[in-house]
């Protein structure tokens, strides 16, 4: 028997909390993007595919669980679960930002790709998040390297670079930007 699917009843405060960690845990946001791409997965799908230790793969879903953005789906063992698209818009200012998917999983790239982790240090999540959104343009073919460098105010070399390390992700999340 299928359990109900995700509950959207989460409390705010505590999905805002949840989703800052995604950001700032890149092994977190890895499980969340394993599990909103691949679902539904059980907790030791994650554990092989990601190579996270077991105990922290429980915690994370836990946690992600516990803010509404993965639900387990279903009553047999193991339990297998889903994730909830997240998106959370951010006003300061006068200034929006938008944490979605794609930006999760960027975030989530950063142990892996040295090229992401630099860029993030240089110009934050906020940078990132600028650079994301010329990478769907460049993966389009609407954008080049020069034209993001201009936009970014970057060299030519450090756009191609960080477009480079974010063309799989634009890529993959293309269809759901």
């Amino acid at each position: 028997m299928a359990k109900s699917p995700i509950s959207s009843d989460q409390a705010p405060l505590e999905q805002l909390r949840t989703v800052a960690d995604l950001l700032e845990t890149p092994a977190l946001a890895r499980l969340y993007a394993y599990v909103l791409r691949d679902g539904p997965v059980t907790v030791a799908d994650a554990v092989e595919t990601l190579d996270i230790p077991q105990g922290t793969a429980y915690d994370y879903v836990r946690k992600l669980e516990a803010a509404g953005l993965v639900a387990e789906i279903s009553d047999g063992r193991p339990s297998e679960y889903d994730a909830e698209p997240v998106s959370l818009t951010l006003s300061t200012d006068g200034e929006t930002q938008t944490v979605t998917p794609a930006l999760v999983a960027a975030v989530a790239r950063r142990e892996e790709d040295g090229d992401i982790d630099v860029y993030i240090d240089r110009h934050g999540l906020d940078g990132l998040a600028l650079a994301l959104d010329y990478a769907f343009e460049y993966v389009d073919g609407t954008v080049n390297h020069r034209i993001a460098a201009r936009e970014l105010d970057l060299s030519p070399l450090e756009a191609e670079v960080i477009l480079q390390a974010l063309e799989p992700v634009a890529a993959e999340y293309a269809t759901t930007k």
